[in-house]
């Protein structure tokens, strides 16, 4: 979640970041916004007495009681020839929706028995724009843009009418989501990825440009951070307002779609960032919906302590039976419609719990959210941001998450590579979390060295922490390539964070876009990335261990501060591989540990080589051969040489 100061961009007025300091600024209450659309025309005024005019009497009946629609579903959904409109105002006396279908005039909804108010409109298609009117308990009324809305002119704008339908998929069916043990994730924020400092932010199109630069990285799994409608057109996405419409600074319903395709059409799966935390807190149709605020935002939020978060009293009432339908839409409506292949929802503690307190609802949410999702869609992958390292979040009779971002990796990883000297470095915290896992299964956590939260909120990328003043040194680049082999070996799902892998420094800024031009400074840092990942899927059926799940630490020099593991899935040639790293500043030759086996281990990865920087020690590292003979606990041995701060990774041909 974003909790970093706001920073006013003089080139652009201030932006309307989304912070924990502009939250505490105004008393952590919701920003109203104006009701009245932009595009509204101004002289139908109060609408107590709005009614459709004659024109339209010839395409919309209108009765004394008009009829509610028989046909299913929530917001605007076109049919052939026209549109549903049924929204949820349970305190509403009446509810009008307006557009361009009527010419902006006011068309009576019926009322349902529960609590919704719709009619069929035929006419009304795709592309038009609409408001709702709301005559609220107390007779006064409101103009409102609908919480379900697929797509949105802006977030203080209108509605807009989506047809699904619209768009064409054409590489969607050659796409197969990877399995889980094979998955490396790329976490990417739309805005920045491949954008130029000044005017609007990245987009969707501009992010296509680069999925070719993906899949020749390796990755086969892009993690979208919260691409949903929010304030402003610069943010982290974490202030969603419309969680059903694609942010409309980033582009189209159709350019999320196409970009989704494409990523498939490249063999890439594309998760999407969800957040049901917290809505807004600003820009929000939601707020005081219906009339009926109980005190604090209405219907869509608790009344109580409960809607108390970090960012804004904007918690929804799980309690609420249509507050959980409207969020458990909203995640199959990202796996339906824009065929996501998982969804990854942000600071699941803050739902299933509220102040720290247990909130039994919002294990309900979770729970509904993952079971619906596996009964239609068993292959997507679910992955929770709790951060609490609690093992039920997980557990098929807990939350039911397929996985969830592991502390226990990046916090103690981070620390040892952070550790200014080496005997700050401690080896036992990177064994336990080379080891952890939850419900016994590596595959339950995301591992990571870096993320959006990781490298900001006062806190900077790996080089930076690591070399302040020269991110881009000889220090900072070894270590950084650590992290990198640390997280692309151990036993979970790795993830990298964009512009990681060529050593991008400073701190994630969303009006910051990505340096592209360190790529080709730091091209060699780059290629080793790229050789790790193909050795972590196994490209060329060597390294297959490093898809298991199996771990084993078998070598501790808490002097020399050098460690190795062994990694196997089923183990024997071209699946076991032993990685051998060195956390301290001494390089080795004749280095001696323990190997699963006899026989040629050939190096696979020398972090040391001078082809991934022409600073580094470019320690010669030749093929091991292994004789019987335990050590280390293990069957045989061997002796390496091992440059300072590099690792190394060994492992036998299948022949």
């Amino acid at each position: 979640m974003s909790n970093r100061e706001t920073k006013p961009d003089e080139s652009r007025g201030a932006r309307k970041d989304f912070s924990e300091s502009a939250c505490r600024q105004r008393g952590n209450q919701v920003l109203q916004r104006t009701a009245r659309s932009r595009s509204a025309p101004e002289l139908f005024g109060p609408a107590d007495q709005l009614q459709a005019p004659g024109f339209l009497t010839a395409f919309v009946p209108l009765e004394p009681q008009p009829e509610p629609s028989w046909r299913p579903g929530m917001g605007a959904i076109p049919f052939d020839g026209g549109a549903t409109f049924r929204v949820w105002a349970p305190h509403a006396q009446r509810v009008q929706v307006v557009g361009d279908f009527s010419h902006w005039h006011a068309v009576e909804l019926a009322r349902e028995p529960s609590g919704n108010f719709s009619r069929d409109i035929p006419g009304a298609g795709n592309g038009q724009q609409y408001q709702f009117i709301i005559q609220g308990r107390y007779g006064d009324w409101r103009w409102r843009n609908d919480p379900r809305a697929a797509d949105v002119t802006n977030s203080t704008g209108n509605s807009v009418i989506l047809d699904h339908r619209d768009f064409q998929w054409r590489y969607d069916g050659m796409f197969r989501m990877p399995d889980f043990r094979e998955a490396v994730i790329y976490e990417l924020h739309i805005g920045t990825f491949n954008d130029a400092p000044g005017w609007g932010p990245g987009h969707l199109l501009s992010a296509i440009d680069k999925l070719d630069y993906l899949r020749e990285l390796g990755v086969n799994v892009v993690e979208l951070m919260p691409s949903a409608e929010f304030a402003g057109d610069f943010s982290w996405g974490y202030n969603s307002t419309f969680p059903f419409a694609p942010e409309s600074s980033y582009g189209s319903p159709n350019d999320l779609k196409r970009f989704v395709d494409e990523a498939h059409r490249r063999g890439i799966g594309v998760i999407m960032d969800v957040v049901y935390n917290h809505l807004g807190p600003s820009d929000l149709p939601h707020w005081d919906f219906d009339g009926e605020t109980f005190g604090r935002g209405g219907v869509y939020f608790y009344a109580d302590w409960r809607a108390s978060t970090p960012w804004g009293d904007t918690r929804p009432d799980y309690g609420r039976s249509e507050v959980r339908d409207y969020l458990r839409d909203n995640a199959l409506m990202w796996l339906r419609d824009y065929h996501m292949d998982g969804l990854r929802l942000d600071a699941t503690k803050e739902i299933r719990t509220a102040s720290g307190v247990d909130n039994p609802a919002g294990w309900e949410l979770l729970r509904s959210i993952t079971e619906a999702v596996k009964r239609e869609f068993p292959w997507k992958l679910l992955i929770a941001e709790d951060m609490a390292a609690d093992s039920a979040v997980t557990h098929p009779q807990g939350a039911g998450f397929d996985a969830q971002w592991d502390a226990s990796f990046v916090h103690p990883v981070r620390a040892a590579l952070i550790a200014p000297f080496d005997e700050g470095r401690d080896l036992n915290a990177v064994r336990d979390a080379l080891c952890f896992r939850y419900n016994g299964a590596a595959t339950q956590r995301v591992i990571f060295t870096e993320s959006h939260d990781e490298v900001a909120n006062g806190r900077s990328r790996l080089p930076t922490e690591v070399s302040p003043h020269n991110p881009g040194d000889l220090l900072a680049k070894k270590k950084a390539l650590l992290g990198a082999v640390l997280t692309l070996t151990a036993p979970g799902i790795p993830m990298l964070f964009m512009g990681q892998e060529f050593l991008e420094d400073g701190h994630f800024d969303d009006g910051d876009p990505l340096d592209w031009n360190k790529a080709g400074w730091f091209g060699g840092i780059l290629q080793a990335h790229r050789d790790l990942i193909r050795l972590r899927r196994d490209w060329h059926d060597t390294t297959a261990g490093l898809r298991g799940e199996h771990v084993n630490v078998f070598h501790l020099n808490h002097v020399d501060k050098v460690m190795a593991f062994h990694r196997w899935e089923h183990g024997g040639p071209g699946d076991d591989v032993v990685v051998v790293v060195n956390l301290g500043h001494r390089a080795f030759s004749g280095y001696e540990l323990g190997l699963p086996s006899d026989g040629l281990w050939r190096v696979r990865f020398n972090g040391d080589w001078r082809g991934y920087s022409p600073d580094f020690g470019d320690t010669a590292v030749h093929d091991v051969w292994g004789e019987w003979g335990g050590r280390d606990g293990l069957p045989a041995r061997g002796a390496l040489s091992l440059g300072a701060y590099s690792a190394v990774i060994l492992s036998r041909n299948r022949w």
